[in-house]
């Protein structure tokens, strides 16, 4: 019975902090126990408790209660454990098995990318990249996905750092036409390679998010063109930007992503 006392106080305690978290301005006590159907002083006992361990605070001026910086302490703890590759993972296996094609994890590292993580598919296919290598990003659909992100300026910075390299006769190397499909990527959510940076190969990438909305990774569908086609791009959007915004969700991006 003890024990099933502890419990009901542990549920009700998070009922209350999801009831304060709501409200911006704090919340009374006696609003806490209309919504959740208990006693004022039993409301009171555990907000009492939970502004001792320093998880709710009240307003001295306004005698309402609000969401304590505990929270903020925990939530960081949380952020530096996350491991982008380890949540990342699920997703990509899911994608190589649904596609059997080349499943790429990049990080954005001074205007550059670096693969953290290759998935080699079913199907055949040579290409340059391998874990620890980095890429340029104006010719990969993953730094495309990163840049069309990135502030201006910084976009700019890159470019005029690292330069617009010719890797194929289709890489796009004028820089208005390449500001314009950085808008174009933005707006539609993914980035396509379009044997810009290899001959014979196609990729489809979307950005990845951190805590703060920034853009950190991107993760890609790479195959041989032949089996890329306008179709297939079309077909893979939807479970790109999906996948995409799950692993930002688990990383801590919300921004209203569905």
């Amino acid at each position: 019975m003890e024990r099933e006392n502890m419990v009901k106080s542990v549920s009700r305690a998070l009922d209350i902090i999801t009831i304060v978290s709501l409200k911006k301005g704090g919340v009374g006590v006696t609003e806490i126990a209309n919504q959740i159907d208990i006693n004022k002083s039993s409301v009171y006992r555990i907000l009492s408790t939970l502004v001792q361990y320093g998880y709710i605070e009240q307003d001295e001026e306004t005698g309402k209660y609000k969401l304590g910086y505990k929270f903020l302490e925990v939530s960081s703890r949380l952020l530096d454990s996350i491991d982008l590759r380890s949540e990342a993972k699920p997703y990509l296996q899911e994608l190589e098995n649904e596609t059997n094609e080349v499943i790429h994890l990049v990080v954005y590292d001074q205007g550059e990318v670096v693969y953290i993580e290759k998935l080699e598919g079913n199907e055949t296919l040579r290409m340059h990249s391998k874990v620890g290598k980095r890429a340029p990003m104006h010719c990969t659909s993953v730094g495309k996905a990163i840049l069309a992100n990135l502030p201006a300026s910084v976009v700019m910075e890159i470019l005029e750092r690292k330069g617009m390299p010719l890797h194929t006769n289709k890489t796009i190397t004028d820089i208005d036409v390449f500001l314009l499909e950085l808008n174009h990527v933005r707006q539609k959510g993914f980035a396509l390679d379009l044997e810009e940076n290899e001959y014979g190969i196609t990729c489809i990438a979307v950005p990845i998010f951190d805590h703060l909305g920034k853009p950190i990774a991107a993760v890609s569908i790479s195959g041989p063109t032949m089996r890329m086609t306008d179709e297939r791009l079309k077909q893979l959007q939807e479970k790109m930007i999906y996948v995409g915004r799950q692993i930002s969700k688990r990383l801590g991006y919300e921004n209203k992503i569905s």
